[in-house]
């Protein structure tokens, strides 16, 4: 059922007031992808267990398989039979007109990235597609978030390495940090100090000192994204700085896999569909609630 104006804008103020706890209560706000209603399940059911708040995210083909109005209705039901605080991203949304209908479907979150969608956008194509999205979501209140250059990485399990010196090439600066939201007036900074999509054969390196002078430059909420395959600590440190949104979405989907070939060959005469799904569910519950422990987010609930 859709939203009224009235609801989404509830909504929206109660997300801001959330990314404003997390600032100055030093967690961050889980971001985890969904891919089906089984993910959705295992995301709900650890904010219940650790209640924490957090956000669930869909990507383009996330929207095109379930519909936005289905994920803002499944999300609501799940929000209210459990106590939750639970809210929506639109994550890497590719267009304007792809930012626009998230918006208008409620979602509290809104990242708008032009940059992963066309790799030849200029600088000021990106700026001004952002500002026009930025400008949209005063509708509703929406907290939009963006960068001003292609994110590397995907959210898969990569067998190739980590080339250092060629992510460095990519890594935020606070000059241009500070530039850009003032150019853009976005809420969200998605922030780049080694973090990228997807999960690698040797752990992530973050630079905790680049950070910390992100966080100098301006008032706008930090974000990161790529948070799977990252060590602990360095979650740790993060939200100590004043990192408010962390993104996980690789180490779930590989939970999700493994545990369901590993059902699969344990049950090989089952085909009840419903009775395989426990136990994997159970599996991306345990990797979300791992996160929120990291992220300083239990117990940051208000509902």
């Amino acid at each position: 059922m859709a939203l009224s104006l009235e609801q989404m804008r509830r909504n929206c103020q109660q997300a801001r007031d959330a990314m404003h706890r997390a600032r100055t209560e030093h967690f961050a706000l889980g971001a985890f992808n969904i891919d089906n209603q089984d993910t959705l399940i295992a995301i709900a059911r650890a904010a219940a267990a650790k209640q924490a708040p957090l956000m669930v995210e869909v990507s383009q083909g996330e929207v095109d398989a379930l519909g936005l109005e289905n994920v803002r209705d499944m999300v609501d039901n799940y929000k209210q039979e459990l106590g939750i605080e639970i809210y929506i991203n639109l994550d890497h949304s590719p267009t304007v007109a792809a930012a626009i209908a998230g918006i208008e479907a409620g979602f509290e979150f809104i990242h708008i990235d032009i940059s992963q969608a066309r790799r030849d956008a200029t600088l000021d194509e990106i700026i001004t597609e952002t500002r026009q999205v930025v400008e949209y979501a005063r509708l509703t209140g929406a907290i939009v978030e963006s960068e001003p250059h292609y994110f590397g990485g995907s959210s898969n399990l990569h067998t190739e390495k980590i080339d250092y010196n060629e992510i460095k090439k990519t890594f935020s600066t606070p000059e241009d940090m500070r530039s850009f939201v003032e150019a853009t007036g976005i809420d969200t900074y998605a922030a780049a100090i080694g973090n990228l999509h997807g999960k690698y054969p040797v752990p992530k390196k973050l630079d905790i000192d680049l950070l910390r002078d992100l966080r100098k430059a301006t008032t706008c909420n930090i974000s990161l994204h790529g948070g799977s395959g990252t060590p602990g600590f360095y979650f740790q440190e993060a939200v100590k700085v004043g990192v408010s949104k962390i993104n996980i979405n690789s180490d779930m989907r590989v939970a999700y896999r493994n545990t369901l070939e590993k059902v699969l060959k344990e049950n090989p005469s089952e085909y009840a569909v419903v009775k395989l799904m426990g136990e994997v569910i159970s599996a991306v519950q345990l990797v979300v609630e791992e996160k929120l422990d990291l992220f300083n987010a239990v117990g940051k609930a208000k509902v």
